[in-house]
């Protein structure tokens, strides 16, 4: 099969375009680098030219509020109406877990916003939304330092490694389409504070750790719920456990 990776930082893409490969498929990368832009539409018709698959984790590179929702709006019709155009039998959409339950994010609302453009486009399609990825987990404590302690969201968290969410996305893209969304997670779930500790106590630091329900989640209003799958029994869980992987890091 060709199956075209449409954008991403290059982290879920490298992984996944591997994974295809290593399958025996043709796995193409498309990027502005490669001259392919979905925001623009440049160079969608010449890659997407014999395509079966196409599989989107692409990524604005702004975070204010009416940049993203640009983004993904406009980004998506044109790899729509492309793939349309080229007879792509399949869409793969990269999304967040509880992305439709965290408000007060621009972010998380554009991706809102994408899901539903997918879904009413009439392409057979499936939404992939998984959870936050291990190697994030370092910059979420980074970005929540208040004075000489940490202060988290009090909520579970159920990470996954970057790694899993390819081989999720690649077993996805080679099935059928489900016309539905589904979600991935890691194998366990916890709360935010004890991911968080672990993160900074294998790098040696010991800063105390506190989760505050009035913490907000990159903004966003949440509940205990919010960032892990809606039906832990109905996830794919990846296999890679949190403290192996921070080992083998």
């Amino acid at each position: 099969m060709k199956i075209v990776v449409i954008g991403g930082s290059g982290l879920i893409r490298r992984h996944l375009t591997a994974e295809l490969s290593r399958q025996g498929h043709e796995a193409v990368a498309a990027s502005p680098s490669s001259r392919v832009n979905s925001l623009t539409g440049e160079g969608l018709a010449r890659v997407l030219a014999g395509a079966d698959v196409v599989v989107d984790v692409s990524n604005s590179s702004s975070v204010e509020d009416a940049a993203v929702l640009d983004f993904f709006e406009r980004s998506s019709r044109n790899l729509l109406a492309a793939e349309r155009e080229a007879g792509v039998k399949h869409h793969v959409a990269l999304s967040i877990v509880g992305t439709d339950c965290l408000e007060g994010n621009g972010y998380f609302l554009a991706k809102v916003a994408q899901e539903r453009l997918i879904a009413a486009s009439g392409l057979p399609f499936t939404i992939v939304r998984a959870t936050q990825f291990f190697e994030f987990v370092a910059t979420i404590a980074q970005a929540s330092v208040a004075g000489d302690r940490i202060v988290v969201p009090d909520a579970d968290l159920q990470p996954i490694a970057a790694v899993d969410v390819a081989a999720a996305l690649a077993d996805v893209a080679l099935a059928p389409p489900r016309n539905t969304t589904i979600e991935i997670a890691g194998p366990e779930r916890m709360p935010f504070r004890d991911f968080v500790a672990h993160s900074i106590a294998s790098t040696g630091d010991r800063r105390e750790v506190l989760a505050d329900k009035a913490a907000r989640y990159f903004g966003a209003a949440h509940d205990k719920g919010s960032l892990v799958p809606e039906q832990t029994e109905a996830a794919r869980l990846g296999p890679a456990r949190f403290e192996s992987w921070l080992a083998a890091a």
